[in-house]
């Protein structure tokens, strides 16, 4: 069973994934964020994504996480996000390894993993995320265009574009299809219909959602609804 709750941390949110035995295993679709990890004792960095990703399924499989909102993390771990892309690694790989092994044992010794994870996170000096690139997200999950926001920011295109490469992993025209399916996503699972779903997150027509769909989490948006994550 899933569940979350709004962080201390801002921006973020923590999670938990227990097992219920039943069904498979849910995809994690994009949405530009960035998970800190706990899965079997050890603490992983999850990148942000360009496709759905599937867990390795497996009896008793238990995570917790702390999500940040895009552009967030990558001050936090220390590594441009582009360096993550589509990838797991453990935080060891990015921080010494002492120091992770004393930060994974006060997540241990934690009534809750999700509580762990959110002090380890506010405890963790970091410098300030680009704000630039948090109005972008900002604007882009409100559905402005790329130029639009190329604009407000005073960046420039081009800029922006390799700023986007280090806070979210991609460009800002992939953060945005990203964006727009969890928007279309969330009408969706309210009920709307597909075709004004389409409309009401932006897409040029129905078959649009559909080929976003399919392109960005495998499979199509009726397969998607019917699993429960």
């Amino acid at each position: 069973m899933y569940s979350e709750r709004v962080s201390a941390y801002a921006g973020a949110v923590v999670w938990r994934n227990r097992p219920s035995g039943a069904g498979g295993v849910y995809p994690v679709l994009p949405d530009g964020c960035m998970d800190l990890l706990w899965v079997d004792g050890q603490l992983v960095v999850a990148g942000p994504d360009t496709r759905a990703y599937r867990p390795l399924p497996g009896p008793g499989r238990e995570a917790a996480g702390i999500r940040f909102a895009p552009g967030t993390a990558p001050a936090l771990f220390g590594v441009p996000a582009r360096e993550l892309l589509d990838r797991r690694v453990e935080l060891s790989d990015l921080w010494p390894a002492a120091r992770v092994r004393r930060l994974a044992g006060r997540v241990a010794a934690a009534a809750d993993p999700r509580t762990g994870l959110e002090e380890l996170a506010l405890a963790t000096d970091a410098a300030p995320a680009d704000p630039a690139l948090l109005h972008a997200a900002r604007r882009l999950r409100q559905g402005a265009t790329v130029a639009a926001i190329a604009d407000e920011t005073g960046l420039g295109a081009r800029t922006l574009h390799r700023r986007s490469l280090a806070a979210f992993g991609y460009g800002p025209k992939t953060l945005a299809r990203i964006l727009r399916l969890q928007r279309a996503l969330a009408l969706a699972r309210s009920g709307l219909p597909a075709a004004d779903t389409a409309a009401a997150a932006g897409y040029a027509d129905q078959p649009h959602l559909a080929r976003e769909v399919r392109d960005l989490a495998g499979m199509t948006l009726n397969e998607l609804l019917s699993l429960t994550p």
